[in-house]
């Protein structure tokens, strides 16, 4: 055993250090069925300063609340409740959580309330997807938010005061079953799919522990691990820390036409082509000018409009690319005609239509 555990510190040493430029494969992929699970829950918030709603499911929400405490409302009683607030409340319940463990909740307004400010939450259940509850939630709650109005119906709103949260503010109940533990191996969900990225990570782990990984496609790999839970996680731990150089992205222009932001990736290539950037500039002044009559005489003064009319045209450059410009290339020349985001957009737009982009355009 002693020399086993000899021989696997060396090895961890050796990959750690030729491998001392790449990434870890924890901050590449995930493991499969370890993730998180969302939860969500609808409760009343009490004790709001006046800035709650009158709605026909705040007053049945509250009167069964009341029912539950051995009080009941007369059927034609309409409460008035300014000071209570119909919320959905939901949260995400962490891999592994176990009961007893608190998670942080946002609660959210559902109906007409002004502010969720000064309130608390009642005790409300969270339940997952199965129908299950999970958490349990209840606090006081923190809103960010401030509104204030006048009495002329004018109003200001910072943030969201309809919005707010508890830190810690829900106890989980139940524990999610996670097949972290059952079966013979484990599964790296690559977080950006890549055939050769794929390969690469099964590739350093086999050059660890020979065979035991395979790609099963170009967001997975799979790899043998031991069937004890303490085993795997020692196992799991080891394997998340080796590192090796995922694949270069594939050749990608992002536009944002609502931001104007333009992001090029590396790779992005562009065939021979060439480009002229100019434009025209149309200016009209509008000048008055009084006129005045001759002495003497039966004229009236008068008011006339004088229109000047200015065309004028920018300076057009083309500049002309080279087969296989790269990114520095090309940005370089943009910015040397003096291109604002718009103008980029159209260029581009234009390069992929003439076909002399080799990339991917994207407007989002």
């Amino acid at each position: 055993m002693k020399l086993f555990n000899s021989i696997l510190i060396g090895t961890c040493l050796l990959l750690t250090s030729q491998l001392a430029n790449g990434q870890r494969i924890k901050d590449l992929a995930d493991v499969a069925g370890v993730r998180a699970n969302q939860l969500i829950g609808y409760g009343l918030v009490v004790g709001l300063p006046g800035t709650g709603e009158q709605s026909p499911f705040t007053e049945q929400s509250f009167k069964t609340m009341l029912s539950n405490f051995g009080i009941t409302m007369p059927a034609n009683l309409k409460p008035k409740i300014k000071n209570v607030a119909a919320v959905a409340v939901h949260a995400e319940l962490p891999a592994f959580s176990k009961p007893g463990q608190t998670i942080d909740i946002t609660v959210s307004s559902m109906g007409s309330a002004q502010s969720l400010r000064g309130g608390t939450l009642l005790q409300t259940i969270l339940m997952g997807l199965d129908g299950n509850a999970y958490a349990v939630a209840q606090g006081s709650v923190v809103v960010s938010g401030l509104g204030a109005g006048g009495l002329d119906g004018s109003s200001v709103v910072i943030n969201t005061p309809t919005v707010g949260r508890i830190a810690n503010g829900a106890i989980v109940e139940r524990e999610v079953q996670s097949p972290f533990s059952s079966g013979d191996y484990i599964t790296f969900n690559l977080k950006n799919s890549d055939f050769t990225t794929a390969k690469r990570l099964s590739d350093a782990i086999n050059d660890f522990i020979a065979g035991s990984a395979r790609a099963i496609d170009a967001t997975s790999v799979r790899v043998n691990a031991p069937r004890d839970a303490a085993d795997r996680v020692s196992f799991l731990s080891t394997l998340e820390n080796l590192e090796f150089e995922p694949d270069t992205p594939s050749a990608k222009i992002i536009v944002n036409s609502r931001t104007g932001t333009i992001v090029i990736g590396s790779e992005v290539r562009l065939l021979p082509a060439a480009i002229t950037h100019g434009g025209i500039t149309v200016t009209i002044n509008e000048t008055e000018s009084i006129n005045q009559p001759d002495a003497f005489s039966d004229g009236v003064t008068a008011t006339t409009t004088q229109s000047i009319v200015d065309v004028r045209k920018d300076d057009s450059r083309m500049f002309v690319f080279d087969p296989g410009v790269t990114l520095d290339t090309l940005v370089k020349a943009i910015n040397d005609v003096g291109a604002g985001p718009g103008d980029v957009m159209a260029i581009l737009e234009a390069l992929e239509q003439a076909g002399a982009l080799r990339g991917d355009l994207v407007i989002i």
